[in-house]
C-alpha cells in the first residue's frame, strides 16, 4: 500500500486517512506493509524518529489487540501473530469476523508532537478449517 498523500508539509498530517480492507485467515500470521513516499511517489519519506502503533478492535470480546509494527526506511510492516488471529471469530464459515483497525503515528516536530492516523480499515477474518490452525 502506498500512502501518496504523505508529504513533508505539516498541513498534510491529519488529512483523510487511507481506508483499507485487510484479509486475514484466522490462526495465520498476517502482514500489511504501508509505504510513505514523497510527492514523486518513488522517494521514501524520512520516518526517522516517528513512533508507530497499530491496534485492532474485537467487538465480540470487547478487546483491543495490539499489532506488531516494524519500521523500515519509508515504510512500516504491521503484523498480526497467530496467537492473536486465532481468537478472531469462532465459526466455520467464509467470513468469521470483521474488526476495525488503525495505524497511528506520533511525528516529532519542533516544540511538540503531531498525532496522525494515516490508515484506518477493516480486518476481514476468513475462517480456517484445519483444527488448531496448523498442520
Amino acid at each position: 500500500m502506498t500512502c501518496s498523500s504523505c508529504s513533508p508539509q505539516i498541513q498534510k498530517y491529519g488529512a483523510d486517512p487511507a481506508s483499507v480492507q485487510w484479509k486475514v485467515v484466522r490462526g495465520d500470521t498476517a502482514t500489511l506493509e504501508v509505504e510513505f513516499l514523497e510527492l514523486d511517489e518513488t522517494t521514501p519519506f524520512d520516518t526517522d524518529g516517528w513512533t508507530f502503533k497499530a491496534t485492532a478492535y474485537d467487538a465480540v470480546g470487547e478487546v483491543l489487540d495490539d499489532l506488531m509494527v516494524s519500521a523500515n526506511t519509508g515504510s512500516v510492516v504491521i503484523t498480526a501473530d497467530p496467537c492473536v488471529t486465532e481468537r478472531w471469530g469462532n465459526t466455520y464459515k467464509s467470513v468469521v469476523a470483521e474488526l476495525p483497525f488503525d495505524l497511528q503515528i506520533v511525528v516529532p516536530t519542533e516544540g511538540n508532537s503531531i498525532v496522525w492516523t494515516p490508515v484506518i480499515g477493516t480486518i476481514c477474518v476468513l475462517g480456517d478449517i484445519t483444527p488448531g490452525g496448523s498442520l
